[in-house]
Order: C-alpha cells, then structure tokens, then sequence
C-alpha cells in the first residue's frame, strides 16, 4: 500500500533482501485479505463490541472458527497461478 512505515529501509541491512513494492490494493497477492474477508462475512459482521476485550475475544474465536478446516485455510492461502510464473 506504499505506507512509509511498511517499507521504512527495513531492507537496508541485509544484502540478500529486497523490498518488492505490490500495487496499492491487490487483495489476490494479499492472501490474509482472503481470510480477513472471510471472517467478516461469517463472524464479525453486524457485531457490537462492548470494549477492546469483546474485540479481541471475538476475532480470537472467529480465528479459532476459520483454523477448523484445514482445507478452507489451504485454498484460501494458496495461489495457483504463482506456480505459472515463478
């Protein structure tokens, strides 16, 4: 996304690494937007959160929910057409 704080040299002491910039909202190279996508549209959606610590429990429980199915993670996290290009 280009954020300074991303990207901040971080790089710079190591000489086998280098930061590789992605466009600014490219969620099919993002998978953790897949599953953040995911967690909305079957736990956190339509939630009213009493404080930081019902916020947390429930994403901690929705997570919990989406690690259930270890093929659901796979197929969600997994990019096929990576293989087609590297």
């Amino acid at each position: 996304d280009g954020a300074g704080w991303h990207t901040d040299d971080i790089a710079n002491p190591f000489d086998n690494v280098s930061i590789i910039k992605l466009p600014p909202y490219s969620p099919e190279l993002n998978p953790i937007e897949q599953v953040w996508s995911w967690l909305r549209q079957h736990y956190l959606a339509n939630q009213n959160f009493i404080d930081y610590n019902d916020i947390v429990s429930k994403v901690c429980s929705a997570w919990n929910g989406f690690l259930e199915c270890k093929d659901r993670v796979t197929k969600m996290c997994t990019r096929d057409w990576i293989d087609l290009i590297s």
